[in-house]
């Protein structure tokens, strides 16, 4: 039977990143800034790794290949045998570049590599913070392109204010930025690319700007308004001792919400691995195979078996399953 196991990320710098994952997340990094932790991922720009049991240190690639590809569930044949997606907490100390990512076909044509869907839940944000959504009209290619050309890119998107809890889905092709002094859990295709729009002409470490793909990036873009909804997808329960809500559930992964004020139960399955991402407080996760104690900021591994989990405490978690 497999065990549950805790993960270390992998840390990125990047120069609009904060210091809060690591003030108030747990996140210990040789890094000054700590911009994302890649929480579970076996991307080659960064993999995280394991941080208990029997397989402490090994990386997540190295432990599937160990343990067999079966702890991803029946479900992961779909991709490959491959682990398809990626979760991540980001601090936004600073606006990221207004960005798109392209689908499964434009990214396999132009890049050997996956799309990228994503979704965000926003952790915290500082007063009057925002962030930006698609764009707010029907535009053309040329007139989007005739914005980033002006500087005025922002007259043509969706600006919103954001609350803590908020969902949003991003299906690949729509444009998007992060606003600053907004930390967020995100979950995603396994896929790093990014095509850059505009990025309010910031100069990196070295002096210089910041590279933009503006050909490619029209070339994946959905210029239409679309309609947005940012409150979970379904509440499934709500007792005294947790409320549990689908978040958002699409063809790439399936994304749960507990809020816990003493026990929840709920099982594994064979058909997909379950990524438990604590957001808030701490607790412990009981199985047929042992315990594990969490807390804020922590992921933990939960091979795809027939199983069930207790989760004891007082705490708020995601639960992401394919």
């Amino acid at each position: 039977m497999y065990k549950p196991v805790k993960l270390l990320p992998a840390y990125k710098d990047y120069l609009w990143g904060g210091t809060k994952l690591g003030t108030q997340y747990g996140k210990q990094s040789e890094k000054d800034i700590i911009a994302e932790s890649w929480e579970l991922s076996i991307h080659e720009d960064g993999q995280s790794s394991i941080a208990s049991g029997s397989y402490s240190g090994y990386t997540l690639e190295a432990y599937i290949k160990e343990v067999g590809v079966g702890c991803l569930g029946l479900k992961a044949k779909c991709f490959g045998n491959k682990l398809p997606i990626l979760i991540k907490f980001i601090d936004a100390k600073d606006t990221l570049s207004i960005q798109v990512h392209p689908d499964n076909a434009y990214a396999r044509a132009n890049e050997g590599d996956s799309g990228k869907t994503e979704m965000w839940v926003i952790l915290e944000h500082e007063p009057g913070a925002c962030l930006y959504v698609g764009v707010n009209q029907m535009v053309t290619k040329e007139e989007l392109r005739t914005a980033i050309q002006r500087g005025e890119i922002d007259t043509v998107l969706r600006k919103l204010p954001v609350h803590k809890g908020d969902v949003f889905f991003i299906p690949a092709g729509k444009i998007h930025a992060i606003g600053k002094g907004i930390v967020i859990c995100e979950i995603q295709q396994c896929s790093n690319i990014t095509y850059r729009l505009y990025d309010f002409d910031r100069l990196d470490v070295n002096g210089n700007k910041r590279s933009l793909h503006l050909q490619k990036a029209l070339d994946v873009a959905d210029v239409e308004p679309g309609i947005l909804n940012t409150d979970p997808e379904l509440t499934l329960s709500t007792t005294s001792e947790a409320v549990i809500q689908l978040l958002r559930s699409c063809r790439y992964f399936n994304t749960y919400r507990y809020r816990v004020d003493s026990t929840v139960r709920f099982c594994s399955s064979q058909e997909s691995f379950i990524a438990l991402i604590c957001l808030d407080g701490k607790a412990e996760l009981r199985g047929t195979s042992g315990t594990l104690n969490f807390q804020k900021g922590e992921t933990i591994f939960i091979p795809a078996q027939d199983d069930a989990f207790t989760v004891t405490g007082h705490c708020e978690f995601l639960a992401v399953t394919l």
